[in-house]
């Protein structure tokens, strides 16, 4: 632990708890994960009623849509830059606090240009959020369990992802698309008191510790700040940047997910806005159960092997090759079960390759988790600026809902073989030095 740690002025606890406070750090990364997707994807739910009520074709909803990924573009490697030099507790409340405004905002706007800028605020916000949550992550979780802990916070994001379509529906069809966004506000508002009544920096500083966990913790934690130091740019960008081109792939059919599936639904398949919530929530499920997947086999299979190229770069390329081959009879079938459970599959091998992308963040850069987390995020984002508008385009060109997946399945492709080139045996500390930890499949 940092010498920070070691100078702490409060106590720490002998007696158990009833809940750990590693535990209730879990739970508020849980909520957060679950929230940023809630308020991100409530919008294409709602895109039905807005596309009617603002008079849009179908590239200017892809061109509203594609603007929450300019903003949280832009403030990814800012995001994880502030948590790595002063912390992921301010960081965190300073983006919740403005994606709440933002989604009051939305219920108020009135036309392409306000619900552009809306979206775009909403993405400096949220951009901010991951990077800062996974050197939260790296603070409070030694490296056995930051698979499971990965998996599962990012399996509650797909989990808004499920409950959002059915949730939002049902507040369009009771109140109005406007009010939804009021009340989604409102709930992201009570998230946030928590947080910052219960969250601190240094596990140290939690007066629910005990010293058995922060022992536990201490092993091979991130410490909580690193403000004395540099950041070694160039070697950080050269060691993150194979991650960063794979999370691309990923992100381009990620983001048409995100964006367009409940409006595919919709208008492929002539469902009403229920039924297409409803579809769309089976296939976000998937993605639940893909999340959760990817972390738990990346720390069995790191375990068992004691490979960080098995357990990280293995396993991404396995699961985007699977979710090629569930994705080719979207482009071909005709039976609605078979692309709905198609979709499903898809989407739910490339939500396996989400929580071993994570963890090579900090595998290769330990002291400046949160920057490195923003690089690789940013091309994601950048994949988000790009694909809706694609997609929207395609459609209104083509008249076809399946075309914009050929796309998809390229590069996937390409992502999967890109996934063999990290090498998250290689890490850098904050001065940029390179070391190599032991890995039995690079051993010679």
């Amino acid at each position: 632990m940092s010498s920070n740690s070691a100078s702490s002025p409060v106590p720490v606890r002998r007696s158990r708890p009833l809940i750990s406070a590693s535990g209730k750090v879990f739970a508020l990364l849980c909520g957060l994960s679950f929230l940023l997707y809630v308020d991100r994807v409530a919008v294409s739910t709602a895109a039905g009623p807005i596309q009617k009520d603002l008079g849009l074709s179908n590239f200017q909803l892809g061109i509203a849509f594609s603007a929450f990924a300019y903003g949280y573009f832009l403030t990814q490697v800012l995001g994880g830059f502030v948590a790595d030099r002063f912390g992921s507790r301010g960081t965190i409340a300073l983006g919740v606090a403005i994606w709440i405004v933002t989604t009051l905002a939305t219920g108020l706007v009135g036309g392409l240009a306000a619900l552009f800028a809306v979206r775009l605020v909403l993405g400096f916000g949220e951009g901010v959020v991951l990077p800062a949550s996974a050197r939260a992550i790296a603070q409070w979780f030694p490296k056995k369990r930051r698979g499971l802990v990965q998996g599962i916070t990012h399996s509650f994001s797909r989990l808004g992802n499920a409950i959002t379509p059915p949730l939002v529906a049902t507040l369009v069809l009771l109140l109005n698309w406007r009010i939804s966004f009021y009340v989604l506000a409102a709930g992201t508002a009570v998230w946030l008191a928590f947080w910052l009544l219960l969250y601190r920096d240094d596990p140290a500083e939690d007066p629910a510790i005990t010293q058995g966990e922060l022992d536990a913790i201490a092993v091979d934690a991130a410490p909580p700040r690193v403000r004395d130091a540099a950041t070694p740019w160039w070697p950080l960008l050269r060691r993150v940047s194979p991650t960063a081109a794979v999370y691309f792939c990923y992100g381009w059919t990620a983001w048409l997910y995100f964006t367009w599936l409940p409006s595919f639904f919709l208008h492929a398949h002539d469902f009403d806005i229920k039924k297409s919530a409803l579809f769309s929530s089976g296939v976000f499920l998937a993605g639940v159960v893909g999340d959760a997947l990817g972390g738990v086999l990346a720390d069995k299979i790191f375990a068992r092997t004691g490979s960080l190229f098995k357990s990280r770069s293995l396993l991404i390329s396995g699961a985007l090759l699977a979710s090629i081959v569930c994705l080719v009879p979207v482009l071909i079938a005709t039976d609605m079960t078979i692309v709905t459970l198609s979709l499903s599959g898809a989407f739910f091998f490339t939500e396996i390759a989400v929580a071993p992308i994570w963890l090579v963040a900090v595998d290769v850069a330990p002291d400046n988790g949160g920057t490195a987390s923003g690089v690789i995020n940013s091309s994601s984002a950048v994949a988000g600026i790009i694909s809706p508008m694609i997609f929207g385009l395609i459609i209104d060109w083509s008249g076809s809902w399946t075309a914009p997946f050929v796309g998809s399945i390229i590069l996937l492709a390409l992502g999967a073989v890109l996934a063999l080139r990290i090498r998250p045996d290689l890490s850098i500390d904050r001065f940029g030095t390179v070391h190599a930890t032991h890995d039995p499949a690079r051993a010679s």
